[in-house]
């Protein structure tokens, strides 16, 4: 395995339904959500730390940003197979195997790649399918409907735009406060 990869022993961080935005375009779901991790979010999921590290010591995970999550069926469950956090310190994204009960993480270069989001965003739009199969749901890479999911697409860069400068976690302009700074 290449040392750009983390792999860890467990699924990530399940998104929080009322934070996020869901997109149906067939056999997949696109989802929105502006993610705050810490140590006491993290703390409280029981996240895995990677394979022969230890916990991160305390104060040392907080982030924020963008997460895209894509999710498909398997046997009737929904299930996340892809993650891009575009979040602002460590925007990386994530491949979710479920058939080994892991998910690999990969950072994404800033410098190399760009805005984390426009480069998350532009993967599922000219990557999809091979980052489903790399991902081991290779099954729903070749139901996609791609006219379906090229008509969702500018919904979801529309939401995780909005998402990205609308948040209410005192770091951004705040949309029940009309705009304004939260906090």
């Amino acid at each position: 395995m290449s040392s750009h990869i983390t792999r860890y022993d467990l699924m990530p961080i399940p998104p929080i339904e009322a934070h996020t935005q869901w997109f149906e375009a067939g056999v997949l779901r696109f989802g929105v959500e502006y993610r705050v991790v810490n140590d006491a979010i993290t703390a409280a999921s029981e996240i895995a730390v990677a394979r022969g590290d230890s916990r991160p010591a305390p104060g040392s995970i907080d982030d924020c940003g963008v997460s895209l999550h894509v999710v498909g069926r398997h046997e009737g469950e929904a299930l996340e197979y892809l993650r891009f956090d575009c979040f602002d310190e460590d925007p990386h994204y994530h491949y979710v195997s479920w058939a080994s009960q892991s998910n690999e993480m990969l950072h994404i270069d800033p410098i190399a790649e760009g805005d984390a989001l426009g480069w998350a965003l532009d993967r599922l739009r000219s990557r999809l399918p091979q980052m489903l199969t790399r991902a081991g749901a290779g099954f729903l890479a070749g139901e996609l409907d791609s006219e379906l999911i090229d008509e969702v697409l500018p919904r979801v860069a529309e939401a995780a735009y909005r998402s990205r400068y609308q948040h209410a976690d005192g770091n951004g302009p705040d949309p029940d406060r009309g705009g304004e700074p939260s906090g």
